[in-house]
């Protein structure tokens, strides 16, 4: 009897959005790896980070995002490195998520073996997050990034800072960030982040800032979404971008209408939202069912779902 082969979702983000040399040449770490299919990858320029989705399975998805961090914490340059995303690291994280025929824990020893074999050969300091985190403080990205590299670098520096035993990561060679390359974030859970960014036109930055804290879950909106209110230099209007960790829970549509309805607070309009990278069939069948009303509609009523078999 054939045994169902198992896949895991990873979804990796390094901090060099604008250099195309450079992401080229760390993204095709993941493209020359049999066994591993590269989603897709989003350079974000504004951001200077790269978000890259890759599917396989777990023997050739671990080498592939080893070679990755490798290339990464080769050719970027933490101390040079600015952008409007938080980050700690030139490979700034590694999360992992069951795809299909496999576990969260065995995603979670796989996101171990990665962060232990990752500083064995590169030295870099590694921190664990999500499911494999020591604490549950570690559990979310922004404790763990609090102060970015420049103030976490700064804090671990003294070692009798009052914080220094809460924020020195898991793995070192010396408590401390690698001044070039930063450190690494390690993860395993068992829903990856959608990317969604909703447009309003208007060049008033401050209301989608506003917005976005009254969508982020920290500060009283929903407890699986984390917001920021920005500028693209390269549209009109400004973006509240939104990091959703369960789209299930919540949906996409819920979101959507409440920034729209935020938006219309200070008189400003929703002019379309996007999705940045991939996105899984079932978060979108929630918004479709939603939207027109749908009852009883079932994934297998879309016809493509026939060819994924």
């Amino acid at each position: 009897m054939a045994v169902d082969k198992k896949y895991i979702l990873a979804v990796p983000n390094f901090s060099n959005g604008r250099d195309e040399d450079v992401i080229e040449a760390i993204v095709d770490e993941v493209r020359k790896v049999d066994g591993v299919q590269l989603v897709s990858y989003e350079p974000e320029h504004d951001f200077n980070r790269t978000v890259v989705t890759a599917i396989g399975e777990p023997a050739p998805l671990k080498e592939a995002l080893l070679n990755m961090a490798e290339k990464s914490i080769e050719l970027i340059d933490m101390t040079k490195q600015e952008g409007s995303h938080p980050r700690i690291g030139a490979q700034d994280t590694i999360p992992l998520f069951p795809f299909k025929n496999i576990e969260l824990d065995e995603c979670v020893e796989l996101a171990e073996e990665i962060g232990k074999e990752l500083h064995e050969k590169t030295k870099i300091p590694v921190f664990f997050s999500g499911q494999n985190a020591r604490d549950d403080r570690r559990k979310s990205l922004g404790f763990i990034r609090k102060g970015q590299y420049e103030g976490l670098r700064d804090l671990l520096k003294d070692k009798s800072h009052p914080d220094y035993e809460d924020r020195k990561p898991e793995l070192s060679v010396d408590g401390m960030l690698s001044e070039k390359s930063g450190a690494t974030i390690v993860s395993a859970d068992k829903e990856g982040l959608t990317a969604y960014n909703v447009f309003l036109d208007t060049e008033d930055v401050s209301i989608a800032k506003k917005i976005g804290k009254a969508v982020r879950g920290p500060s009283g909106g929903f407890s699986t979404v984390r917001a920021v209110g920005i500028k693209f230099p390269e549209r009109d209007g400004v973006v509240v971008s939104m990091n959703m960790f369960d789209c299930t829970k919540t949906p996409l549509y819920r979101t959507f209408n409440f920034v729209k309805q935020e938006a219309a607070r200070y008189g400003v309009n929703v002019t379309g939202s996007e999705i940045v990278g991939p996105v899984k069939l079932e978060h979108l069948m929630n918004s479709l069912e939603f939207f027109l009303g749908l009852e009883g509609f079932r994934k297998e009523q879309i016809l493509e779902t026939h060819l994924m078999k």
